[in-house]
């Protein structure tokens, strides 16, 4: 008889155990000396799926309907050689076993152990019956026993087992999955990192070409003698950190993360481009909520779904990817031990920590102690570093190596401030463009963007203006981050101003002449000052960054997106600033700001702290993943069409939608799909729950689980969403 696993594609029990064995010796091959117990892992991998033999599973999965299924999961548990389990591994090992191969599906189980314990049994021993007719030479015998409850947890094994039984159940069960999801893929576990530490020295020879004394900076060769140690590092704009972070990865598995999606994609192109070059399917991906839609930008091959589902699989040895899409682990639900178990054995880096808001960094700073506690490295590279964050690091007893920080000539300025107590006007704008420079606008919030925005194109006394923040819809976005970026690029002798909001601290590698800003805080102040005079130092005796913190009025944003404690610790601090500002000297700004003695009390630490409690105090497998992504996102925005933009491309839109419904007479593939989502997508903007006006709101539906809102409001191309309800914009317009 024929024991079928799947159905579509067809697979039998031997063939898809087969294909887990299989990447099991791979991943033990690429990662041998990594610590997890290869045995149990491997047992898992070969028991996982013996219990669907039973006649209600494959009735089932030939189309016949079965009431009262006893899970798969649980009979293939019955069928584990449990003295032989017990006399190697202990009680311990069986109970890793047994609950790693129990709920390898994340599912909610119907079944009640106690009430069922017979009938179970009896469906166990039903399976010892067909063994011999299920031939498979990976097996012997196969023995069936009664169903090991007393090694089975309802709550799963958690940190109340002792810890490490709960770590090695996190890394057994974490791969069974991993290697579970890729073999029903047809996909590798893993793909080896033999190729990062080659490529760089490549690129380095390359500079040599160019000129002969070139060679790593300290700040890279400090990463290179320390491979093996977790490390803070805090080096100038321009210092090369994301070389040195490469190097620190060497060639071991690699995670770097990014708080921006514009971000992730400049780093990905870089690396992809300058570094990997070739087998980049095989190599580096990118992995963020729209990061599908990103790999068709690029390429209009064949296979992208293969290399997507590498990506999401976690299989490449290299990802630059967002927090959320790898620290939600820390809520701890149910099967959060695919991705720790992951991080057990990979090296994560951190950049542009500074940009995350308070529940991150707790996120963050929770994740970090799982990580290194089961084996995994990290390191934080950042321009600036406050010092409050290595407090809640050592509480959490997390080791970790922090040099001094990496400045190459502290004698060279790059910029010399201003400070002023007001309002940036349009009228200071017009003056400074008479330098015919490449001037860069930020404001704290995208009302007060577009307000100046407004006022300067009315005056017709500036030219090549432009405006860019998050109120864009995702092509005209898209368009404007091109733009900036070859305006911004240190080649361009063009000129012209540009006005936007936090998302141009992220690291975009753009340099502008002049920047003028309003106060944030101290941390994004030093973050928005290296968008100017980037990697060139300062040859003359003027002003280049002009710092506006409010005087009398209020900064809009201030207390909604910028934390009113720190921005009145920053304001006070950088009000006697006046002129040249060494590298040295914003770190010092930054250590005396960002003190826990100053910033006790502040809603911001109050914040970090009551999320780690938080996260302490919450129990395995409490909550599940949808519930999770929500609350690790933050989610408060929703996403909109502009009516105008609907009207404009109905028929694009609905030839697309076309695509989307579940329709049995059409078989359009994954990729089609994906590719219609992603046409519909650039038409969309996201704007805060709080200006959303249902009144003003159609709602199509696409199909049972998808639907757009085609919203009544006004939009164009220059300025971007405008005409929500004003007084609920006020104040807390979105930073981005």
């Amino acid at each position: 008889m024929e024991y079928l696993a799947k159905s579509n594609p067809k697979e039998t029990i031997q063939e898809h155990t087969d294909n887990l064995l299989k990447n099991y010796k791979e991943f033990k091959d690429i990662y041998p000396d990594i610590d997890i117990n290869w045995e149990l892992l491997y047992l898992s991998c070969l028991y996982h799926d013996m219990g669907k033999m039973n006649k209600d599973f494959q009735n089932k999965i030939r189309g016949k309907k079965i009431e009262n299924e006893v899970p798969h999961a649980f009979l293939s548990a019955g069928l584990i050689p449990k003295k032989e389990i017990i006399s190697k591994f202990g009680k311990d090992g069986m109970k890793i076993l047994t609950n790693s191969i129990i709920f390898h599906h994340e599912r909610k189980f119907k079944v009640d152990i106690n009430t069922n314990y017979k009938s179970i049994n009896e469906k166990i021993k039903e399976i010892e019956n067909e063994f011999v007719k299920f031939e498979y030479d990976k097996v012997d015998d196969l023995k069936a026993s009664n169903f090991p409850i007393k090694y089975y947890s309802d709550d799963r094994i958690t940190d109340e087992d002792g810890k490490d039984v709960f770590y090695e159940y996190i890394k057994v069960k974490g791969m069974l999955n991993r290697i579970d999801y890729a073999s029903s893929a047809y996909e590798m576990v893993e793909y080896q990192n033999n190729f990062l530490e080659e490529k760089l020295n490549n690129l380095l020879d390359s500079w040599k070409q160019r000129d002969s004394s070139s060679d790593w900076n300290e700040l890279q060769k400090y990463m290179i003698k320390n491979r093996n140690e977790n490390i803070i590092a805090v080096a100038q704009t321009g210092a090369g950190k994301t070389e040195a972070a490469l190097l620190w990865i060497g060639n071991n598995k690699g995670f770097f993360t990014l708080p921006l999606k514009v971000a992730i994609n400049a780093i990905y192109d870089r690396i992809r481009d300058g570094i990997v070059k070739e087998n980049i399917d095989k190599r580096v991906g990118m992995l963020h909520s729209d990061s599908f839609s990103e790999y068709i930008k690029r390429s209009e091959e064949e296979g992208l779904s293969r290399y997507f589902d590498r990506t999401k699989l976690l299989s490449l040895p290299l990802t630059i990817t967002t927090l959320d899409q790898l620290f939600d682990f820390v809520y701890k639900y149910r099967g959060f031990e695919l991705k720790l178990a992951t991080l057990s054995y990979s090296k994560i880096v951190i950049d542009e920590i500074q940009m995350y808001s308070s529940d991150l960094v707790a996120y963050l700073i929770y994740g970090l102690k799982f990580i290194t506690e089961m084996g995994g490295k990290f390191c934080i590279v950042t321009a600036t570093f406050p010092p409050v964050f290595k407090i809640f690091l050592e509480k959490e007893r997390i080791n970790f190596i922090s040099p001094s920080p990496f400045i190459e000539d502290d004698s060279k300025i790059r910029h010399s401030l201003k400070v002023l107590d007001g309002l940036i006007t349009s009228d200071f704008i017009i003056e400074k463009s008479k330098s015919k420079n490449k001037i860069l606008v930020i404001c704290n919030t995208v009302k007060t963007a577009q307000k100046l925005y407004k006022e300067l194109k009315e005056s017709g006394k500036v030219e090549n203006l432009n405006l860019i923040h998050s109120y864009f819809t995702k092509e005209d976005r898209q368009i404007k981050e091109d733009n900036i970026m070859r305006l911004g690029h240190k080649d361009c002798t063009d000129k012209g101003i540009w006005i936007g909001t936090q998302i141009l601290e992220a690291s975009l590698d753009i340099d502008f002449d002049i920047l003028i800003t309003e106060l944030s805080d101290i941390n994004g102040l030093f973050q928005r000052l290296g968008r100017c005079y980037r990697k060139r130092y300062l040859l003359h005796d003027d002003y280049n960054a002009f710092v506006f913190t409010g005087g009398e009025e209020r900064i809009r944003g201030i207390g909604f997106v910028v934390d009113k404690d720190i921005f009145k610790i920053s304001k006070e601090i950088i009000k006697n600033i006046d002129g040249p500002l060494s590298e040295s000297k914003k770190i010092d700004l930054i250590n005396e700001t960002y003190t826990m003695q100053k910033l006790k009390g502040t809603k911001y630490v109050k914040d970090i702290e009551e999320t780690i409690d938080y996260l302490h105090s919450i129990y395995v497998n409490e909550k599940n993943k949808t519930q999770v992504r929500d609350m690790f996102r933050n989610i408060n925005n929703i996403s909109i069409i502009p009516r105008e933009i609907f009207n404009r491309n109905l028929n694009e839109i609905n030839k697309n939608i076309n695509i989307l419904k579940f329709n049995k007479e059409t078989n359009y593939t994954r990729e089609e799909k994906v590719r219609a989502r992603t046409e519909i997508d650039k038409y969309k903007i996201s704007i805060p729950y709080y200006s959303f006006n249902h009144k003003n709101n159609e709602l199509i539906s696409i199909n049972e689980y998808e639907s757009l809102n085609i919203y009544n409001c006004n939009y164009d191309k220059e300025e971007g969403f405008t005409n929500v309800i004003e007084d609920k914009l006020d104040n807390t317009s979105n930073i981005l």
